[in-house]
């Protein structure tokens, strides 16, 4: 018989309230269970501790707790942490934690497999099998803090939505599991310390701007040439450059906040100097950043790393033109934990 029990974490702590003063029980018993659920993240509830055991029984009668699994953990030789991330339901997703010097950032997934078609990303490839629910989300930033104060010693410090899936394909969920993360009654983390990455939903940015997000936006560009661009990622046929350029003018009147352009650079795809020129231009449309991303092979060969001197062709126009630019180099690439590897492989 299918299991009739409500996910608990679906309801919203004035929910929890009510349903307790509906049993009979004092509002407050909601306050209780709720930060048991987000913010010291019980997974039963047995380990609610100071709600009585006859409550406890109530909850588990009536009630389920969705949490995932970290099914399996690989720890690469830079010190790059991949959870293969088991779902209730039997579905895995994959999530990272990137340690530097002087942070941990936590890549989460927000899809099972990906709504969207980029060549060059092991994602892609994957069937999308449904959306992210907001607890597992959470979930996921939870349990790589935990590893963050384990294996490097201090908190989780930034979270950047470029795992599995396109955050703006489930932005309901997405936007939910933000202000549970950044919620006093959550993980209290601030948003400025959020980037959410899109390939490009211009209708969605819009919608972010004028519902006034706190968290930093990143895009995922890699050309700004729209015949090059659709060859790569071929939904760009819908969401065209111009559609994506008048949305980011939105987003930076509305918010005043610069975007930051994540770009990778191939051998005869995007290494011209009109691919350069091209980008500069679009720079400077808003304010913006451009952080230009090793690339990780995904074993078919279509897409092959550019050679340095394209790189540093633009990185040296780029910055003559007073652009911010960034050379991120690859971590975990031996796990297959990199940008765009993640393919639930584990």
């Amino acid at each position: 018989m299918k299991n009739s029990k409500k996910d608990i974490r679906a309801l919203s702590k004035e929910q929890l309230r009510e349903f307790f003063v509906s049993e009979g029980d004092k509002a407050f018993r909601g306050n209780q269970v709720y930060e048991w659920l987000w913010n010291k993240g019980a997974h039963t509830f047995e380990e609610m501790t100071n709600i009585s055991k006859e409550t406890r029984d109530m909850l588990e009668a009536n009630f389920v707790i969705n949490h995932i699994l970290v099914d399996q953990m690989q720890r690469s030789s830079d010190g790059t942490i991949k959870n293969a991330v088991k779902l209730h339901d039997g579905l895995t997703v994959e999530s990272v934690l990137i340690p530097t010097a002087s942070r941990t950032t936590a890549c989460v997934s927000s899809q099972v497999g990906c709504s969207l078609d980029c060549k060059f990303c092991a994602t892609s490839r994957l069937k999308r099998m449904r959306n992210l629910n907001p607890d597992e989300i959470y979930d996921q930033v939870v349990a790589i803090d935990r590893e963050s104060r384990l294996y490097h010693d201090r908190p989780l410090s930034n979270i950047v939505f470029m795992g599995m899936g396109e955050p703006l394909m489930n932005y309901n969920n997405v936007l939910k599991s933000i202000e549970k993360i950044t919620s006093e009654d959550g993980l209290g983390m601030s948003p400025r310390r959020i980037t959410v990455s899109t390939s490009g939903v211009p209708k969605i940015i819009k919608k972010m701007a004028d519902e006034e997000v706190k968290f930093n936006l990143a895009v995922s560009l890699h050309s700004a040439i729209d015949e090059v661009r659709t060859k790569i990622m071929p939904f760009n046929e819908h969401f065209p450059l111009k559609d994506l350029r008048e949305s980011l003018e939105y987003w930076y009147a509305k918010t005043g906040k610069q975007i930051t352009y994540e770009y990778v650079v191939w051998k005869d795809i995007n290494d011209r100097t009109e691919d350069i020129d091209a980008l500069v231009k679009f720079c400077k449309y808003v304010p913006s950043k451009v952080n230009l991303i090793e690339y990780n092979p995904i074993d078919d060969g279509e897409f092959q790393q550019a050679p340095d001197a394209a790189i540093n062709a633009y990185v040296n126009t780029l910055e003559r033109n007073n652009i911010t630019v960034t050379v991120r180099r690859s971590r975990g690439k031996d796990i297959d934990a990199a940008c765009g590897q993640l393919a639930n492989k584990s």
